[in-house]
């Protein structure tokens, strides 16, 4: 395992009101805003899905009253509330969006051979995942069980390569009609806001059974998303071109400047610092997986769920997944805890935190 030095990338950050729900004892989920170390309670009863329905004009009222709010209505430490799913996954789709994951995994799976498939250039690679097995953070890892290969002899037993990746994702406000496919052009007129994710990886799973339909029981038994969500409109400072620019492409997938998020990400494992994925370095933007995801009619539900896939850098210490890390090669141990974090940059110059998923091995 690669463990990053000293010089954490997410110290200093600035304040920021990122979204979720809580519960007190004996209470109902409420809708609240991150203030600090404390929650601001928006007095939305629920979750946040009647808000990521509503749309981009409500969005931006309730997100343009935060501050002012927070500093005038009393506040709930966080210590003292439980932290839950912050909206029900509709859909979930998870992408394959950077280069450099898709070629790490390419020469290890297919030794030999061009590690990018003939259509990884062409257009956002994904697999629909299942909605109901998305949690949030802080919910026990539970390792999973399936066919595996074990000289030459297929057995069915619990995985022994238990794996993470580190992935931003997307959450879906407003739905689309069936049939229309949404434009990259729309992206903001359905897109809330982001999550950060773990795609919790049985490799060994994963390995046998990918040929020819893809990932099922290797990813499907557990995703973990952050507590908070962060608006869209709090990441316009993170801005960046996108890798796909200047690509021979279908034109429902061309953007006229396409853009990425210069956001930081950081792994950990029973708290020392594993990589440093930087997610300025995806090649597919955030518009144009929406618009594949969409292109052949298939429409949009209020919570659907995106992500970006693993995020990995060019380096060693840039990698978001295990099994990436050449010569260093481990898999998670019954009671290691993974602790993913973000942060980026803000208009004022300083940076933002987009807060942790954080999940242990329970075995």
């Amino acid at each position: 395992m690669v463990v990053v030095g000293a010089g954490n990338a997410l110290s200093d950050v600035a304040e920021c009101y990122p979204l979720g729900v809580f519960l007190r004892a004996g209470g109902e989920p409420r809708v609240c805003a991150r203030v600090g170390d404390a929650v601001l309670d928006l007095d939305l009863p629920g979750t946040l899905d009647d808000l990521l329905a509503a749309g981009p004009r409500r969005w931006h009222e309730v997100v343009e009253a935060l501050p002012t709010r927070a500093a005038t209505e009393p506040l709930i430490p966080v210590a003292d509330v439980q932290l839950v799913m912050p909206f029900a996954v509709a859909d979930y789709v998870d992408f394959y969006a950077s280069e450099h994951h898709a070629r790490n995994l390419g020469r290890i799976l297919r030794a030999g051979q061009e590690p990018l498939q003939p259509n990884w250039r062409h257009q956002p690679v994904g697999y629909h995942g299942r909605a109901g097995t998305v949690v949030v953070s802080g919910t026990p890892v539970r390792r999973p069980r399936g066919h595996v290969l074990d000289a030459g002899d297929v057995v069915l037993r619990p995985t022994a390569k238990l794996d993470v990746e580190v992935e931003l994702g997307f959450v879906v406000g407003v739905p689309s009609s069936p049939g229309k496919a949404v434009q990259v052009t729309e992206f903001a007129d359905h897109v809330f806001g982001v999550v950060l994710v773990n795609d919790w990886s049985a490799r060994d799973i994963q390995a046998w059974e990918t040929v020819p339909l893809g990932p099922f029981l290797g990813k499907s038994f557990q995703t973990s998303i952050s507590p908070w969500v962060i608006p869209l409109s709090a990441l316009e400072a993170a801005r960046v071109p996108a890798g796909s620019a200047g690509e021979p492409l279908s034109p429902y997938l061309v953007e006229s400047e396409p853009w990425g998020l210069d956001i930081d990400l950081e792994l950990s494992v029973n708290g020392e610092v594993v990589s440093r994925p930087p997610y300025r370095t995806m090649h597919w933007s955030p518009a144009q997986m929406l618009a594949h995801m969409t292109v052949n009619g298939a429409s949009l539900r209020t919570g659907d769920l995106f992500a970006s896939g693993t995020v990995s850098g060019p380096s060693q210490d840039q990698v978001g997944s295990l099994i990436e890390a050449w010569g260093n090669q481990r898999f998670l141990a019954d009671g290691d805890e993974v602790v993913i974090r973000g942060s980026a940059p803000n208009a004022g110059g300083g940076r933002i935190d987009l807060g942790e998923v954080r999940g242990r091995v329970a075995g």
